[in-house]
């Protein structure tokens, strides 16, 4: 064990997705709640002793969660919504985070700019807040009954204002007088717990462009927090940025260490005199959190060695980046990863054995590593060596076509092109479709799964395929949409399935990373130069059309949701792996308009999830990410309507990129939010069509006609209807059909009453 080893946060998922399991068993009604508990707390007992056999010395607490640590905090200071508060115990917590029949759930949105979405709490001025600390304390006590003393995670007072929202429309800020005693009295609890207790506060919000305002509380908040009792020691961890602002002022504060990460803030460098100069603990992120290669550990020694210039080394300890919560937990169940690959990776119990190496080796040199030690690090200097020189990651024709390619937007005007789609496709005003994906029925994994594993014949898989395809629109049909999908029964992923047929891919067994609550994905990683063999979904999508008469949208995800949503090379910048893919999809939207797809689909989920946290590195990123957008649809032809799709996204700071990616028609999620996403879209003048989500598919309730009707005045308050198409939220894949088809029924009878009202 190195003395100075310490992991921001850990995965909590379990290495086969075990509290996914069960936690959709719980909501399902086929296991008790006491089942969910028994199987956190294995999940709980197993990681920390992950981490202690790893040799890791700061090991945290109350990093778990049944759903989302945001969610936690707001449990923790009872900030329960009204709709809510008649709800107990865990009906309650799930009720916040999924909805009932009876209440919508809280808004989710992505957590900062990574793939986790996190629960938005709800507050305002009439919030009663009082201190609800069970769960922390409880998590201390499990852990130091296995022999080990944690230290307790927490997420800041600033970051939790910060990343809220207030319904009573007020400054969320504001409330920091009410919440601020919360957190002092929950300390006061924890410094009772042992003779001395180190407590992290996440304070990510620290790394972001904040206002005067912001910074300005955080020297009375810590001066506060951090003489609440001399044996209990704070850090304050950022990640994902710098936070060279904040962190001069922390140093001025009666904190014991500052966390900090060296690869996503390089800029935290500035910094370093200020914290040496306070004497505090650095916490230095050098081991990457968020991507899956493994650590360079001769370059990392030679990052501390510049810090150590500054700051002494009994002031160091050797973390990584942020938690651990966004990689994939290991790599022993990985049997079919070609071996040369498989080498270059690094998962979150492989990052551990990391940081304990470098620790060890930075501290008190190479000697002091034991013999597994020692192979690991030599390891190490092969696999990188091997990987910087592999002829399998640099494709020159690839290269060549991308460096050449200059065709950079579709032909003619939005104005010019809508006309001339309305008069081909004739399609009505309020308009009605999906986003793409139907429920994955255990029957189509099962298909799938067993086609993979060879158990099937090319013939049964596709029969099973296409049937699932015939009864998808055989329903859509017989329901009353307009514009049908095919419901992607062939697709495990939106990002794998395209990786998969990509050349320049790669892909893991069981390399699950927890998006929200028990949704789980495994993104693909891109290892090599990009390049598309063969069309990817030419042939699904023929089929589909074949079996109606009414107009089949071809599904494809953008160029920048394959990149954020894959784990991506770190040898080449991002933008030259985005135009890569972008070239590759202008060959399938090609493809695909010539089989006679009139409406495709390129889904940009991920679009605003790429956006750097810092304003002065937003237009590079912009330039690019537009740029790839319009380079993969700029093979359709005028009268190819062009769709897209964001996610949870806050439009208002990048309406005028929107506007610029020129799709002839945009889906968003409002459902959660109302019509406040909505309305930047009238304030702008935007021109091209919209279909805002008129409910919320990531809860299982199912709206009612007048629901929908009310969502659908409240949208012709905001733009007129011949601007409007009408959906649902989000692609329908994880829902299940029971839920699905009663919720596409009423939207469709709501549109078709809209119409009769307004006739």
């Amino acid at each position: 064990m190195s003395k100075n080893s310490y992991v921001i946060g850990f995965p909590r998922i379990g290495e086969k997705r075990e509290l996914k399991k069960v936690l959709e068993s719980f909501w399902a009604k086929d296991c008790s709640f006491d089942e969910v508990k028994k199987v956190a707390s294995e999940l709980k007992k197993r990681h920390w002793n992950y981490q202690k056999d790893a040799g890791i010395t700061y090991i945290s607490s109350n990093d778990f969660s049944l759903y989302d640590n945001m969610l936690d905090t707001a449990f923790m200071l009872n900030a329960i919504p009204k709709r809510f508060k008649h709800l107990k115990d865990e009906e309650l917590y799930f009720a916040m985070a999924r909805g009932n029949q009876n209440s919508v759930a809280m808004e989710m949105t992505k957590w900062f700019n990574t793939n986790y979405h996190y629960i938005v709490p709800e507050l305002s001025l009439d919030d009663k807040y009082s201190l609800n600390s069970s769960k922390i304390l409880e998590e201390y006590k499990e852990a130091k009954e296995l022999g080990i003393k944690t230290k307790i995670n927490l997420i800041g007072p600033i970051t939790f204002l910060g990343l809220s929202k207030r319904v009573d429309r007020g400054d969320t800020f504001e409330l920091l007088s009410k919440v601020l005693p919360i957190y002092e009295k929950l300390l006061n609890e924890l410094s009772t717990l042992d003779d001395s207790v180190i407590v992290q506060i996440d304070e990510p919000i620290f790394v972001k462009d904040n206002e005067p305002k912001v910074l300005s509380l955080i020297k009375p908040v810590y001066d506060r927090l951090g003489t609440i009792s001399d044996n209990l020691k704070i850090i304050v961890t950022t990640y994902f940025e710098h936070s060279n602002e904040a962190t001069k002022v922390l140093t001025k504060t009666p904190i014991w260490g500052i966390g900090l990460d060296f690869l996503y803030g390089e800029e935290n460098t500035q910094a370093l005199e200020e914290i040496a100069n306070s004497g505090k603990k650095l916490i230095a992120g050098v081991v990457d959190g968020r991507n899956i290669w493994k650590n360079n550990i001769q370059n990392t020694l030679e990052i501390l060695a510049n810090i150590t210039k500054h700051i002494k080394k009994d002031n160091l300890l050797i973390s990584s980046s942020c938690s651990l919560l966004h990689s994939p937990l290991t790599l022993k169940y990985e049997q079919k990863l070609d071996s040369s690959i498989k080498e270059w990776l690094s998962f979150a119990y492989e990052k551990l054995q990391e940081i304990t190496i470098i620790s060890k080796i930075f501290f008190s040199g190479l000697e002091s590593l034991d013999s597994n030690e020692i192979k690991i690090y030599e390891e190490n200097i092969n696999a990188n060596h091997n990987r910087k020189n592999s002829t399998v990651i640099h494709d020159k024709d690839v290269q060549k076509r991308v460096n050449s390619f200059d065709k950079f937007s579709r032909n003619g005007k939005y104005e010019e092109r809508i006309k001339l789609q309305r008069e081909i496709l004739a399609y009505k005003d309020l308009a009605t479709t999906t986003i793409g994906s139907f429920p994955q029925t255990p029957e189509v994994r099962k298909s799938r799964r067993d086609f993979k594993k060879g158990e099937i014949s090319q013939e049964l898989y596709e029969k099973a395929m296409k049937d699932y395809i015939d009864d998808c629109i055989a329903f859509q049909e017989e329901c009353g949409l307009e514009v049908l999908v095919h419901g992607e029964p062939e697709r495990n992923d939106m990002v794998e399935y395209f990786g998969e047929q990509l050349k320049g891919y790669g892909f893991s067994q069981n390399g699950w990373v927890q998006s929200y609550g028990s949704r789980c994905v495994k993104p693909p990683f891109i290892f090599g130069d990009i390049s598309r063999p063969k069309p990817m979904t030419v042939d699904w999508i023929t089929y589909a059309q074949s079996k109606t008469s009414k107009i089949m949208k071809g599904m494809l995800t953008g160029p920048v949701t394959i990149l954020n949503w894959s784990f991506v090379r770190d040898d080449l910048p991002r933008s030259e792996v985005s135009k890569q893919i972008a070239v590759a999809l202008s060959d399938e939207i090609d493809d695909l308009q010539k089989a006679g797809i009139k409406i495709i689909q390129v889904d940009e989920a991920a679009f605003k999830e790429g956006y750097p946290l810092r304003t002065n590195k937003i237009k590079e990123y912009e330039d690019w990410a537009v740029r790839d957008f319009k380079i993969s649809v700029s093979s359709a032809k005028q009268e190819t309507q062009i769709h897209t799709h964001m996610c949870y996204s806050e439009f208002n700071d990048i309406i005028k990129t929107i506007e610029a990616m020129d799709a002839d028609v945009i889906s968003i999620e409002t459902a959660r939010s109302g019509n406040e996403l909505l309305k930047i879209f009238k304030e702008v003048g935007y021109k091209q069509e919209v279909g805002p989500g008129v409910y919320d598919i990531h809860s299982p309730r199912v709206p009612s006609v007048e629901e929908i009707v009310k969502q659908i005045n409240l949208l012709l308050e905001v733009l007129p209807k011949e601007q409007l198409w009408i959906n649902p939220d989000c692609g329908l894949k994880t829902r299940k059909y029971e839920e699905v088809k009663p919720s596409l029924i009423n939207m469709v009878k709501a549109v078709k009453q809209i119409r009769e009202e307004r006739e």
